[in-house]
């Protein structure tokens, strides 16, 4: 007779696995706001702590659960910090690279793709850019109502970019350099962000 084991899943037993089958769904099916780290290790029968030794941040568990390559909101994250008077460039310029690179603009498209398809999804997608990426923006803008709306019209705009670029391929767009994009943009996020004068 075969004995059964009772309790959490031990580590290195299929549990990283089992980590992100369950943070996936979970994702999937609550959106980013309610699902927490703790919900995703007790579905997967396994220590939250183990979670959190894995995968290191929601936003971390949240991009390889999504099959993603990068973490967008730590991109976001290192861009803010330095000097506030480079921040529209670096912005610009940190997200032109990483759609820019099949490897990692790769599985960013096929998730904004599919969004238009799956309002699951695409409510996910909302959740995840409002509190990781505009609401950062928005804090390191001061954090006040009009901070909030300055970051979101920065959002419109990379939004925009990303769109025009690499969804809808409009030429002019699509074939510029990303030396090019970021001497063109670069002034109106400026204005966005309320950043110094270079």
């Amino acid at each position: 007779m075969k004995k059964t084991v009772r309790g959490r899943r031990p580590a290195g037993s299929g549990s990283r696995d089992a980590v992100l089958d369950a943070a996936r769904r979970q994702f999937l099916a609550d959106g980013y706001q309610s699902v927490t780290m703790r919900s995703i290790a007790a579905e997967a029968g396994v220590d939250a702590a183990l979670v959190s030794y894995y995968f290191g941040s929601k936003s971390a568990l949240f991009g390889e659960a999504m099959r993603l390559a990068v973490d967008p909101p730590a991109v976001v994250e290192e861009v803010l910090r330095g000097d506030p008077a480079d921040v529209p460039e670096r912005l610009l310029r940190g997200l032109l690279e990483i759609w820019d690179d099949p490897e990692t603009g790769g599985p960013l498209l096929t998730m904004v793709a599919a969004a238009g398809q799956d309002p699951a999804l695409a409510r996910l997608l909302r959740e995840l850019f409002e509190r990781e990426m505009v609401a950062r923006v928005a804090n390191a803008l001061g954090g006040d109502a009009e901070a909030e709306q300055r970051a979101g019209f920065v959002a419109v705009l990379m939004g925009g970019l990303v769109f025009t670029r690499y969804v809808l391929r409009i030429g002019p767009v699509a074939s510029a350099s990303i030396d090019e994009v970021v001497e063109r943009l670069a002034p109106a996020l400026r204005t966005m962000l309320g950043a110094p004068q270079n």
